[in-house]
């Protein structure tokens, strides 16, 4: 069954009139924020490389989204997006850079080959830059809008994932808290998400592990017991930031990760009673 804004009674609806730009949108946190906003009454336009995909899913959606090819290291490609949805919909409240990828899984700096570690800052670090950038230059003239990122619990701890992974969630914070400083004054606010590891298929494939194998191993590492982090729980805290219960959040980032950052567990003092 197509998930619909009318699925919602429109006084339950946090984005009613809103509309959102989702990079990387066609599967994953993508397509499930989609998927939620939408049930939420915005218009959302889902940008990503995964044409058939993201054809699908915006087809699914009906009225509400529509489907744009963009690779987000390329700007035009991301201008053309920002002013299709704004063609399209009339103007840009919410932009969500979300598109990613995990690059090679090697832990190892000597073994880290200088072609994923550019190519996996491109997509991860210099994408929400562009999206950033080119949603600000809709959202400014405007003087409101709200801009989130996807980053990683990689981007407060270090050992959690590789080195261009881990440097490019880290560059996503800063680029956070500058375009907060800036756009602030523009009533724009900016923030990202840090999720611990999901089941996605970015994250399956970068493991080698099935979705309930990846589950497994995350659950046995939380801090948090007897709850798995899951998709949903993503875009929930994207729909957050994005409404107007987030309305006087900015420059913040946004740790969804059962206080496993906050715990070092080499010390090892408490017991279960």
């Amino acid at each position: 069954m197509a998930t619909t804004c009318s699925d919602l009674p429109t006084s339950h609806q946090k984005l009613q009139g809103k509309v959102a730009l989702i990079t990387g949108g066609a599967s994953g946190i993508g397509e499930c924020t989609a998927r939620l906003f939408t049930l939420h009454g915005a218009n959302v336009v889902i940008a990503d490389v995964q044409d058939e995909l993201g054809v699908s899913v915006a087809s699914e959606l009906g009225a509400d989204a529509c489907y744009i090819h963009c690779d987000v290291t390329n700007e035009d490609d991301i201008r053309k997006a920002v002013d299709f949805a704004v063609s399209k919909f009339g103007k840009l409240d919410i932009m969500f850079n979300n598109a990613g990828i995990g690059g090679e899984a090697v832990p190892n700096i000597m073994k880290t080959s200088k072609q994923d570690f550019d190519q996996v800052l491109s997509v991860n670090l210099v994408g929400p830059f562009l999206g950033t950038k080119h949603a600000a230059r809709v959202m400014i003239p405007a003087r409101s809008g709200c801009i989130i990122t996807t980053a990683s619990v990689a981007s407060v701890i270090a050992g959690a994932a590789s080195y261009p992974y881990t440097c490019a969630k880290h560059g996503v914070v800063g680029l956070t808290k500058n375009a907060s400083s800036e756009l602030g004054m523009y009533g724009i606010r900016v923030n990202c998400i840090s999720p611990a590891g999901l089941a996605t298929p970015l994250s399956t494939k970068y493991m080698g592990l099935t979705a309930e194998e990846f589950e497994a191993t995350m659950e046995e590492a939380a801090n948090l017991k007897g709850i798995r982090l899951k998709v949903d729980d993503v875009a929930n805290a994207a729909l957050y930031l994005a409404s107007e219960d987030g309305r006087f959040l900015s420059g913040h980032n946004l740790v969804l990760d059962g206080g496993f950052s906050v715990v070092n567990p080499s010390l090892d003092i408490f017991e279960e009673e």
